[in-house]
């Protein structure tokens, strides 16, 4: 019987290492050039808006992903605040949500990445807030600077799942980013990734070339709808969206209708 799955193209280590370099070189002259339009005084938020999608849309050319994006891309300009929450599985879920979707949309990113030279005063520079994940302290404080950042207009994306999945499937939620979608009466666009997680498998450095990936966009939910008390409800909504997004059964609800979650 013929099959109807794409042929994956294992990348070569000569093409592994020159996508690698490829995406190196790309990224350093994005940083330098973020950061000496900063030091000019002459960086907008606009331009990074303008670079970031440049950046992102020039990693997937590397790879030759085949992007398509399924469901209704909200009105970021409608003066309410907006957090993308989406499935987590390759490396490329970010620069694949920055090329293909629209707003100042800026990815909330573990402290870890702000240490790296160059990088992470490039990210500091273009307004990507960060978050303390083993300080819970010092994560609320991150959270409150987040805040300030969507109420100037930033769209932020961030991985309820913390981490990478290897299967594609989501992993427990943590609770942070729908701490933050309570305070802010926030609107959670849900987006999950189909076939993302073959183009990089976490934890590997094997390229699978040419897939065909897509990004679905789901049903905005309504944060302001929920009380801190019901931020189990909040996250199970959420998980289920995704879950369809994804093509997924939603698993069964444990005895007490809430779903067991990470803290921050």
């Amino acid at each position: 019987m013929l099959s109807l799955q794409p042929a994956i193209e294992s990348a070569n280590l000569a093409r592994r290492v020159g996508v690698i370099l490829g995406s190196a070189l790309v990224t350093l002259f994005f940083c330098l050039l973020i950061l000496a339009r900063a030091a000019c005084g002459r960086l907008r938020r606009a331009d990074i808006d303008r670079y970031t999608r440049r950046w992102s849309a020039l990693l997937l050319r590397l790879v030759r992903m085949r992007l398509s994006v399924h469901g209704a891309l909200p009105d970021f300009t409608d003066g309410r605040r907006y957090i993308l929450l989406s499935s987590h599985a390759s490396h490329y879920d970010i620069p694949a949500s920055f090329a293909m979707l629209p707003g100042s949309i800026r990815m909330l990113g573990k402290k870890e990445l702000f240490t790296i030279p160059l990088f992470g005063s490039t990210l500091r520079a273009a307004e990507f807030p960060s978050v303390d994940r083993r300080n819970p302290q010092q994560a609320r404080k991150d959270l409150e600077c987040a805040q300030r950042m969507m109420e100037s207009g930033i769209v932020l994306w961030a991985a309820p799942e913390g981490t990478r999945s290897r299967d594609g499937q989501l992993l427990p939620f943590k609770k942070g980013c729908f701490h933050l979608a309570l305070d802010t009466n926030a609107l959670i666009v849900p987006i999950a990734f189909r076939g993302i997680h073959e183009v990089l498998p976490a934890r590997t450095w094997r390229f699978n070339l040419g897939l065909p990936v897509q990004l679905h966009v789901g049903e905005p939910i309504d944060a302001s709808r929920y009380s801190v008390e019901q931020l189990p409800e909040l996250m199970g909504e959420t998980r289920a969206r995704m879950q369809g997004l994804l093509g997924e059964q939603p698993r069964v609800a444990p005895a007490r209708g809430r779903m067991q979650a990470q803290a921050v």
